[in-house]
């Protein structure tokens, strides 16, 4: 009997490189004693005390939820949960009264929604999505989901650890090639940790406002950084001022997941500053009728917070990770001198490439699935294994090209202070594993 013929996209499908370690591990026998994922921005940090509030008390005389009765909402998200993501944007310092707030479940559907509303028909090669590689994996999957097309700038990793972005004339050579929609930028990066400084964004704008095309930033770590000086540097700060034009073509992607410490809340949004396409994105949307209702009443909580409370509660969150990365970061180049380790500037990823230190032929993602499957370490007489995400799929890579991900790791800052400390042994002995095992 003939079986029911999957759909060539579903054929292709391979779990995404910041799940594969966790799932591959799920499935082996012979556990170790522990095991530290740090694959994945799964933040393990308890959330903002104003949402834990209402995340305890839904049953109190204010919630809408206290005859336990949970309906759907507006497609664009509950008025509140709306000016939660606006009264953050104000409290540091950008003017709201422009804004459109889409509220989607999680940064992830905003990326989705994104692609759709800035990209050519699908299946087609028009109006692509532009990224500076090495780009959140996310993207470049949704975009395969919908069957629009991105393209890539590149970035590279000198030994320095140190991302070098493109000359602003490389970028300008691939917009007129390809005729971008839209261009993505991630200020405080995913997955690089790279910072990009206010003149890298108004020179970014500038390209945009000439080819007429969307900007877009992905802000989900908007204020982590940890490069003293540094100021605030948000998509919302470019204005006609900075560069004239720019107004009406901005769009964000926020999410509670990340500096909210809420990332199984699944809230997230699309701003902009264009009505049209808030109305046209809105529209899109209604077809997943609303985003999730109880998360939206909790992250609510935050449209009443004061500039005082975000301000405090955004540096205890950077004094913590900066801390965390400048430490793991310093113990890695100390235990292996030739790891080139990306610097430490913002996010809450570091970017490690074992390029110097293995022999020809090695593999990221081989390296990751030994780690899950095989790999195991004696950590002061407990067993333990480390979960890790391979850089390659987040490369656009065209076939037959080197995929610079092939040597890359990305390591998330998410288990605990503890955790972290062993993560710089765990890595360098398990390098050493796998590279005497080939």
């Amino acid at each position: 009997m003939s079986k029911p013929v999957m759909s060539a996209h579903f054929q292709s499908r391979v779990p995404s490189d910041v799940r594969l370690s966790q799932m591959k591990y799920a499935e082996r026998k012979d556990k170790p004693e522990a095991v530290i994922n740090v694959a994945i921005g799964n933040v393990s940090l308890p959330t903002n005390p104003a949402m834990q509030k209402r995340l305890f008390n839904l049953d109190a005389p204010e919630s809408p939820f206290n005859k336990g009765v949970i309906r759907y909402t507006a497609t664009g998200g509950m008025e509140e949960t709306q000016e939660a993501f606006k009264n953050i944007l104000r409290c540091e310092g950008f003017d709201t009264s422009k804004l459109h707030v889409i509220v989607t479940d999680g940064g992830s559907a905003g990326m989705e929604l994104l692609i759709i509303g800035v990209c050519g028909p699908a299946g087609t090669d028009e109006s692509p999505l532009l990224m500076i590689d090495p780009a959140y994996t996310n993207y470049i999957s949704f975009a395969e989901r919908v069957g629009r097309k991105t393209v890539t700038v590149k970035r590279h990793l000198n030994e320095d650890g140190k991302f070098s972005l493109p000359e602003i004339d490389k970028i300008e050579e691939t917009i007129k090639a390809h005729k971008p929609g839209a261009l993505l930028v991630i200020p405080y990066d995913n997955p690089t940790g790279q910072l990009y400084d206010k003149e890298t964004m108004m020179q970014l704008a500038e390209l945009c406002v000439k080819y007429n095309m969307w900007m877009v930033s992905d802000e989900a770590y908007r204020e982590l950084f940890y490069v003293e000086g540094s100021e605030l540097v948000s998509i919302w700060g470019i204005t006609d001022k900075d560069v004239p034009g720019i107004e009406g073509r901005r769009i964000s992607i926020e999410t509670a997941s990340k500096v909210w410490n809420a990332c199984g809340l699944r809230i997230g949004a699309v701003i902009t500053d264009n009505p049209e396409f808030a109305n046209r994105c809105a529209a899109e949307y209604t077809a997943n009728l609303c985003s999730n209702a109880i998360g939206q009443y909790i992250f609510g909580a935050l449209a009443h917070e004061t500039k005082e409370q975000i301000a405090a509660w955004c540096k205890s969150l950077r004094d913590y990770y900066g801390d965390l990365i400048k430490k793991t970061t310093s113990e890695l180049k100390a235990l292996e001198p030739g790891l080139i380790v990306s610097s430490p500037d913002a996010s809450i990823y570091t970017v490690v490439d074992v390029r110097n230190v293995v022999k020809p032929g090695f593999d990221a993602i081989e390296f990751c699935l030994f780690c899950a499957e095989k790999g195991v370490v004696d950590l002061d007489g407990v067993k333990t294994t480390l979960l890790i995400a391979p850089l390659k799929g987040f490369y656009d890579i065209a076939k037959g090209q080197t995929n610079p991900g092939s040597t890359q790791f990305r390591i998330a800052y998410v288990e605990t202070p503890e955790n972290m400390k062993k993560v710089p042994k765990l890595f360098v002995e398990l390098i050493r594993q796998y590279e005497a095992s080939r």
